[in-house]
């Protein structure tokens, strides 16, 4: 059932993005403009989770969509647009990074932010700070390949489908890699820290 409602769901999403790319290439600068504020926040996101920071991040994201625009006549419009975007930006931040410090500590923030931070409430911001950083370091310490599923899958959200663009990998070798990190992630707590509990939902 999951899949069968993602399968809709995105492709719904890629309708309304073929509709307006074909606008766009035609000059329709109000449809570039749209698909520019429905992908916005996903493109900064990941270029501020790679970077770390908020300046930069920014410029990528708008280097990103200066690109795309540029190339959009050889974009093949049959495939979703977000996986595309997010390569370009990939690519862009890649050359940004000056060091692979900045990707852990970007990551560090998104935990203290988004995860802990929901579960245990504004009064106890530091033990969430805490127990981010140990998850953190948690991760940091996995493989290269269970580093990049957990990240594409989890921080960033994206479905299998779009996980496999990205990664140019099968879709199901993005479902096992995740089976696999998740368990090697909790082994890995497990062992090292009892004291996180990490609830990732495994669904498609």
């Amino acid at each position: 059932m999951g899949d069968r409602h993602d399968a809709l769901f995105f492709g719904e999403i890629r309708l309304n993005d073929a509709r307006l790319i074909d606008r766009a290439r035609h000059g329709d600068q109000a449809a570039w403009l749209d698909l520019v504020s429905q992908h916005q926040e996903g493109v900064f996101r990941f270029a501020y989770l790679k970077l770390g920071d908020p300046a930069e991040a920014q410029d990528v994201a708008q280097e990103t969509f200066i690109r795309a625009y540029k190339h959009l006549n050889g974009f093949d419009a049959e495939r979703p647009l977000r996986p595309w975007l997010l390569t370009i930006c990939a690519n862009l931040a890649r050359n940004q990074q000056r060091s692979t410090g900045r990707y852990w500590r970007a990551l560090r923030r998104w935990l203290e932010e988004r995860s802990f931070e929901r579960q245990l409430g504004p009064k106890d911001l530091g033990q969430a700070a805490r127990l981010a950083d140990r998850l953190w370091r948690v991760i940091g310490a996995m493989a290269g390949v269970d580093q990049d599923v957990l990240y594409y899958r989890y921080f960033l959200g994206l479905s299998v489908s779009e996980a496999a663009q990205v990664l140019g990998v099968a879709e199901g070798t993005v479902k096992s890699r995740q089976h696999r990190a998740l368990e090697r992630l909790r082994q890995a707590i497990e062992t090292t820290d009892s004291a996180l509990v990490v609830d990732y939902d495994e669904t498609d």
